[in-house]
């Protein structure tokens, strides 16, 4: 019987992609037949820092890559070329990826030219739209390419996968991570780590909080969301707005020159995972053109407007968790009026059930790997 550790390297840049790995890593740091090793790009290095320390998290190797006012072309080629020393030097059995980042998408590609095993953790999503969101639908696309085992989601992104030749032992059915991590993160006391959200006086009203960060949203897109936004909060005395805010200038400039300064708003610094966990638990409503957030909110019977025009879980829209409002000012506001006004409508979606995961699928995906060697 071969009693050699299955050598896993996990890799990841962002810190959602940080946060859907999270509680794998933990599963795997449990089983004394898996050597899990880890590797950071900080494709987002501010965001990324912190993340991981509070879970003991220590990373093997960090390519830290962050720059200023870095391309698309930058990462990847930096990825690609950085991070192929780290395979040769560890040869690991297998290479898992999340998702659709650039540094997924390059490492894969790595592991490709260097005969490493992918497997692709929350495969199969499609919005069938290249720039719909951009990058990322074609990074998931071309990371299929490259995956020799496929963990997805739900049965739709099964599906999405077998219409594209994926060989159906290939692919494994697991829910997603980003449940899993709920777990480790809501607190009861009602107290956050961030200053800013402690003095803020919102107890008693309507939160909606709010991210916006998509590349496809820059520009007028995040000027028309603002807009909408401002209306929303002038037209509703019982709402307060929460909004931690992307770093990036494209988002900074206008969410404060249009909504810095306005009475209840609170504009923030990005929050860490467990204050973002513990305000999705207290808000009344979500905007979000995140799709980590799409699938988080319905475990916390939060009913969330979609700031997409496509979104690549539809099982969100077909389940009732979700509603997609586009980018235009009215339609943002409308949607968002809609729900602050009809509590039937409201109360629908607070009730829907979470078509994405049910907590479990680290331990899925970890029994899988425990069989591949």
């Amino acid at each position: 019987m071969n009693k050699e550790k299955i050598k896993v390297m996990s890799v990841f840049g962002t810190r959602p992609e940080a946060g859907k790995m999270i509680p794998l890593l933990l599963e795997m740091r449990e089983k004394p037949q898996i050597e899990s090793l880890v590797c950071v790009t900080a494709q987002h290095r501010e965001l990324l820092d912190g993340m991981l320390e509070p879970f003991g998290i220590k990373p093997d190797f960090d390519l830290n890559l962050m720059k200023a006012g870095q391309s698309l072309t930058d990462i990847t080629s930096r990825v690609l070329c950085e991070f192929a020393p780290v395979l040769e030097q560890t040869k690991p059995h297998i290479l898992l990826v999340h998702g659709d980042t650039t540094t997924t998408f390059a490492a894969s590609l790595a592991a490709f030219y260097a005969r490493v095993s992918v497997g692709h953790v929350e495969s199969g999503l499609r919005s069938y739209d290249k720039y719909r969101p951009y990058p990322e639908e074609i990074n998931r696309k071309l990371t299929t390419a490259l995956a020799d085992f496929h963990f997805a989601p739900t049965e739709l992104s099964r599906e999405n996968l077998l219409k594209e030749n994926i060989a159906p032992e290939k692919i494994f059915v697991t829910g997603n991570t980003a449940i899993d991590l709920i777990k480790h993160t809501v607190s009861a006391n009602g107290r956050f780590n961030s200053d800013a959200l402690n003095n803020a006086n919102f107890l008693d009203k309507r939160v909606i909080l709010m991210t916006a960060h998509r590349r496809e949203n820059w520009g007028q897109p995040m000027t028309e969301i603002c807009r909408a936004v401002k209306r929303i909060i002038n037209d509703f005395p019982d709402v307060f707005l929460v909004w931690p805010v992307h770093p990036g200038k494209a988002v900074i400039e206008p969410a404060y020159e249009i909504l810095g300064n306005t009475e209840r708003v609170l504009l923030t610094e990005p929050l860490d995972i467990f204050d973002m966990h513990n305000m999705m638990k207290h808000a009344y409503l979500l905007l979000t053109d995140s799709g980590g957030l799409q699938e988080e909110s319905p475990t916390f019977d939060l009913p969330t407007i979609v700031l997409r025009e496509v979104t690549e879980r539809p099982e969100g829209l077909t389940a009732g968790t979700l509603t997609l409002a586009g980018v235009a000012q009215d339609s943002v506001y409308n949607e968002a009026t809609r729900l602050l006004t009809d509590r039937g409508a409201y109360e629908k979606m607070a009730a829907a059930q979470n078509p994405f995961g049910d907590g479990n699928a680290s331990k899925r995906i970890v029994e899988v790997i425990s069989c591949l060697h």
